[in-house]
């Protein structure tokens, strides 16, 4: 590719979250063409694929959603409902742990 049909693309792992949304405007803003990638991996809610794709749609970029297995790298809270999600107080309760 030469001239104009060089673009620079850039690969952004995106939740939809202020993080990875900021780094989406960042990489536009320095020239880059965006693609966001998230990932479905059996996440109990929907809402974060929901709000990514609001997002990206919003600001004209290609999202992308793979499919990944969390269960072959064992069980999660996160996607895993008959486990409660950890909370603790402090960080010697989660040391005692």
């Amino acid at each position: 590719m030469t001239g104009a049909a060089t673009s620079r693309i850039a690969i952004v792992l995106f939740s939809g979250g202020l993080d990875s949304t900021t780094c989406l405007a960042i990489a536009k803003s320095e020239g880059f063409t965006p693609v966001a990638l998230s990932f479905r991996y059996g996440q109990r809610h929907t809402v974060e694929l929901e709000c990514a794709a609001a997002i990206a749609a919003s600001e004209g970029v290609e999202h992308l959603i793979a499919d990944i297995d969390l269960a072959a790298f064992g069980g999660s809270a996160l996607v895993d409902g008959s486990l409660d999600v950890p909370k603790h107080e402090s960080l010697e309760e989660l040391a005692a742990e």
